[in-house]
């Protein structure tokens, strides 16, 4: 799907666009659902992955192009949707509604388990 502005001289694509729309993060998203296939916020539980998420979101300074498993989160729809409601790329839209903390997680929704590959460093 690509971005086309009813402006003359648009400038560039919005943020959504990229780097997402890129052969490259294609390749990196069939490469961590490949190797991470299940949601990494619902386990215990097993549910499966339709989502590559940036731990540190570009916004806030992460690499569009993160290494595998240190950058990247694998998530199910409803978990990625919690998160970017939350997180600073939510922007004028962040919800309001009070977080509802996961069993095994804190406040922030973030694993308690230090051996979770969120709290990896």
């Amino acid at each position: 799907m690509s971005w086309v502005s009813p402006l003359p001289n648009p400038g560039p694509a919005p943020m959504a666009d990229w780097p997402y729309s890129t052969a490259r993060w294609q390749r990196l998203r069939k490469h961590q659902l490949g190797e991470h296939p299940l949601c990494e916020a619902c386990m215990p539980s097993i549910k499966p992955a339709s989502h590559v998420d940036h731990r540190k979101a570009i916004s806030d300074g992460g690499e569009p192009f993160p290494a595998i498993t240190t950058g990247l989160a694998s998530l199910c729809a409803s978990c990625h949707s919690q998160k970017t409601a939350r997180g600073s790329e939510a922007g004028a839209v962040k919800t309001t509604r009070p977080l509802q903390p996961r069993k095994g997680c804190d406040a922030k929704g973030m694993s308690l388990d230090p051996k979770h590959p969120w709290n990896a460093s």
